[in-house]
Parts: C-alpha cells; sequence; structure tokens
C-alpha cells in the first residue's frame, strides 16, 4: 500500500510503514463471501483513514507541546533582569540598613569599670609602753574615741620613780653648791677690792693684791662649775622624769581603739623588746579619715586618672552606696594577679563603716573619642 501524499517528515514514514505492517491477510474461510471486490475497496481505505489520523493526532500534539513549551519560556524570569532587580532591592535594603544603623546625633559610648577592695584607715598605730612596768590601770576600752593626749592606761616602776627622785636630791645639792660659790666669790671679789685700795696708798705689798685676785679668780670658777652641775642636774632629772611620764599612755592622734589587748595588773615589756614578742596595749585607728583601696585589671588603666568619680558598695551595707573618687593609682602593677591598685577617698559613707570592711566599687567611664556608630579604628 502507498502512503498518503501529506506525509513528509521522517517520523510520519515510520508511522505509516509501522501501521503497514499490523495489516493482516484474512483467515480462511470455506463460505465464499459476498461482494469480495467491494471488501477490496473498504479495507484500504480503513487503513488509510486510520494512518490519517493517527498522523494527524502526532501532528497536533507536536503543535501542541511546542505552544506548551514556548508558553513555559515565555514565563520563565529573564536572568538578567532578576539579577538586576535583585541588585537594586539589595541596594535599597543596604541604604535603609544603613539609614536606620547611623544616628543623626552620636550617642557617646559609656562604659565602666567594676573592682573589689577594701576599707583602709591610713592613720593607724600599734600602742607599745616605752619602758617596762606594770600596768595600774587601763581607762579605755575597745570601741571607745579618744582625742589626742588622752590617758589611756597607766603603769608603775619603782626603779624610775627612784631614779627621779635621786636626780631631784642632785639638783638640790647642786643648787646648794652654787650658793656656796656665790659666797666663795663675794668674799674673793671684796677682798680683792681692800687689796687694790690698800695697793694705791702703797698700804700693801703687790704679792698680796695678786694673791686676792687669783682667790677672785678661783671663786669665780668655781661659781661656774657649780653652775655647770647644777644644769646636769636639771638634766638628769629630765632624763629620770622621761620613763615616769612614759608610765602614763597616752593617745598619740584622736581616733578609735579597735584593739585593745592590756589588762590591768599585767607587767609589760619595754617597746624593743615587745615588737620582738608581737605583745602591745592596744591599738588607735582614725577612723575620721578612711579611704578604700579597690584593685582594678591592669587592662583599664589608659582609662583611668585621678579625680574620676564613682560608687561604693560595702558588702556590709548593700542598701547604701555612696559617691568615690580616684585620688593617686599605684605606681606598679600586681604581677600575681594583673591588676592596678587604686585608693580612692570617701564621700559620706555609711556611719558604720570599719576598716578593713569589704567593698565593691563602680567607675562609669565615658570615651568622647569612639561614639556609638562612629569610626572605631
Amino acid at each position: 500500500m502507498n502512503t498518503h501524499p501529506d506525509i513528509r517528515t521522517e517520523h510520519d514514514r515510520k508511522l505509516a510503514e509501522t501501521l503497514k505492517s499490523l495489516s493482516f491477510e484474512p483467515a480462511p474461510d470455506n463460505t465464499k463471501p459476498q461482494n469480495r471486490p467491494l471488501r477490496r475497496l473498504i479495507f484500504p481505505g480503513c487503513l488509510s483513514a486510520l494512518a490519517l489520523a493517527a498522523i494527524g493526532g502526532v501532528v497536533l500534539s507536536q503543535a501542541e507541546t511546542t505552544h506548551t513549551i514556548q508558553a513555559t519560556i515565555s514565563t520563565l524570569p529573564n536572568p538578567a533582569d532578576s539579577v538586576s532587580s535583585s541588585i537594586e532591592v539589595g541596594a535599597h535594603q543596604d541604604a535603609g540598613n544603613e539609614e536606620q544603623n547611623t544616628p543623626r546625633n552620636p550617642i557617646t559610648a559609656v562604659r565602666e569599670l567594676t573592682g573589689s577592695g577594701f576599707v583602709v584607715a591610713p592613720r593607724v598605730t600599734t600602742v607599745f609602753s616605752k619602758y617596762e612596768g606594770r600596768i595600774t590601770k587601763i581607762l579605755v576600752d575597745a570601741g571607745d574615741r579618744v582625742e589626742k593626749n588622752q590617758v589611756l592606761a597607766t603603769l608603775e616602776d619603782a626603779g624610775a620613780r627612784f631614779a627621779l627622785d635621786q636626780a631631784k636630791a642632785g639638783k638640790t645639792g647642786a643648787e646648794l653648791v652654787l650658793a656656796g660659790r656665790a659666797i666663795d666669790l663675794a668674799q674673793a671679789r671684796a677682798s680683792l677690792h681692800r687689796s687694790q685700795t690698800l695697793a694705791a696708798r702703797d698700804a700693801t705689798s703687790d704679792q698680796a693684791l695678786e694673791e686676792a685676785r687669783t682667790l677672785a679668780d678661783r671663786a669665780l670658777n668655781a661659781l661656774a662649775q657649780a653652775r655647770q652641775d647644777l644644769e646636769r642636774a636639771d638634766l638628769a632629772i629630765r632624763i629620770a622624769e622621761e620613763p615616769v611620764a612614759e608610765l602614763t599612755v597616752r593617745a598619740p592622734f584622736a581616733g578609735t581603739v579597735t584593739r585593745l589587748e592590756a589588762h590591768a595588773g599585767d607587767t609589760v615589756l619595754a617597746r624593743i623588746d615587745s615588737v620582738r614578742e608581737g605583745q602591745s596595749l592596744m591599738t588607735i585607728t582614725d577612723t575620721a579619715s578612711m579611704v578604700i583601696d579597690a584593685d582594678i585589671a591592669e587592662t583599664s588603666i589608659a582609662l583611668l586618672q585621678p579625680g574620676l568619680q564613682g560608687e561604693a558598695i560595702l558588702d556590709g551595707f548593700p542598701g547604701r552606696p555612696f559617691a568615690v573618687t580616684i585620688l593617686r593609682l599605684a605606681p606598679v602593677i600586681t604581677a600575681e594577679k594583673g591588676t592596678v591598685a587604686l585608693r580612692l577617698s570617701l564621700a559620706a559613707p555609711p556611719s558604720g563603716i570599719r576598716p578593713n570592711m569589704a567593698v565593691r566599687i563602680r567607675i562609669p567611664l565615658i570615651d568622647q573619642t569612639n561614639p556609638i556608630g562612629g569610626n572605631t579604628q
């Protein structure tokens, strides 16, 4: 059978050949068919119609497929347009973010430093007895407020008392000797005056005049020596009075008795021995001029300077903060802790503040060179 003249593509030709191969001979039939010429005409026509229908379906399918592909392609976004749109959107978003992140009025970056330390009393002294003696009375107690030169305790030393009495007796003797030497000088001078009068009248010899003059000079020297002895007696009294005066222990400055170790009846050693043995009478602390010694990390030393103000909170009074001011920075760094020590003055601390109380400090810092949103380089 010949192919349809509209079949022009290779695909149509193969399809026609396939359909042709599907043709079959009719099964043998003993019954002689009627109208054989008509059957021969109808059968090829049916085959031709089937071929045309298949070819049309294929062509229609290809056309629809092509149309669908074109429509799909037309709906796809242009890559160049997408990239351009992304760039524009990104630029717009960056501009918006930059506008939001850049403040109209730069605000300074506020930081703060924190540290810990203790309350310190710069004026504190341990009271000793300068000389050995027995305590006869303790006039203060721990926690008492004392004034400068106030009597804290009295001691007794019989040897010191005897030495003072002896020095006073020595002075009395020196005064008597001085008085006798003064009388001798007066007599010697009177004798010299008579000799000079007689010599002027040639009523006495030159030898007698010379002896009178010598006696007057000796009396003058004796008087001068007696005066020196009296001064030595005065010095001996002052020497003897000093141990006796030290038996009365007085406050070296105004403060508070922060520690008391002595008791009436105790025998105390002299200061040099007491220091070696670690024995003292009491401790006086000037609680009116206390400061804070605190440690700050050495990494913050560039931000610290005298005059900076901050806030301190005592562990014992957590609800009562008070102002502090940096007085000075330590000249060295603590190698063990990597910190720098600060000394701070106090302003209106709690009335119950005491030395060695733990304290926490906070020092706000304002870095004018690094505002928020500015250049950090």
